[in-house]
């Protein structure tokens, strides 16, 4: 078994915690991992990108390579179209719908979406609203983890304990938050 995922967004929106969430569940099961990452200008919304290769055999790499990604998993939905070049014919996506306008020439979201939507396994997803839901539009990134939870080779209660001990110096409400968040994004991805 081999699953290389892609995490996009924007500084801020937490694609390095979620990369490492997952990362962290893998590891849990005995997978091997290995995890790559550019930090953007995050002062300045800029971009924020990170690999992560899982499989069942040592992984000696942590590029993934052009064409062969499985899962992107966006927090932003131009930052989805960007990386799209990355994935392979039957890859998944999963974006947030929020845009984070930080340019201004800013295409159309009406448009970003149909380019996302025409893809065969694509879903769109209202992040910010299910993590207000949760109790903390911050949640909005380990929404989008509950929504590649079906999607991933890791078991939902591995991820569960990984998001547990991610937070979990932070106390348990927000804890308990973004565990509502995981379930809500779990439910979303249908």
């Amino acid at each position: 078994m081999k699953c290389d995922l892609i995490f996009a967004g924007v500084g801020g929106q937490g694609v390095l915690s979620v990369s490492a969430a997952i990362g962290t569940a893998a590891l849990s099961e005995g997978l091997h991992m290995k995890q790559s990452e550019v930090h953007g200008m995050s002062q300045r919304g800029g971009a924020v990108t990170a690999a992560l290769r899982i499989s069942d055999v040592p992984v000696h790499s942590p590029l993934v390579s052009s064409g062969s990604a499985q899962l992107l998993l966006s927090m932003e939905p131009l930052e989805a179209l960007r990386y799209l070049p990355m994935l392979s014919k039957d890859a998944t996506v999963i974006s947030a719908m929020a845009p984070v306008k930080n340019i201004g020439n800013y295409p159309d979201l009406q448009e970003i979406y149909a380019q996302i939507r025409s893809l065969p396994k694509a879903f769109l997803i209202d992040a910010e609203q299910l993590a207000r839901e949760a109790g903390s539009v911050r949640t909005s990134n380990i929404v989008l983890v509950g929504a590649a939870s079906k999607f991933l080779p890791v078991q939902a209660d591995s991820l569960v304990q990984a998001i547990r001990s991610l937070f979990e110096r932070k106390g348990e409400k927000i804890v308990e938050m973004n565990l509502k968040a995981f379930q809500l994004g779990r439910a979303a991805a249908h």
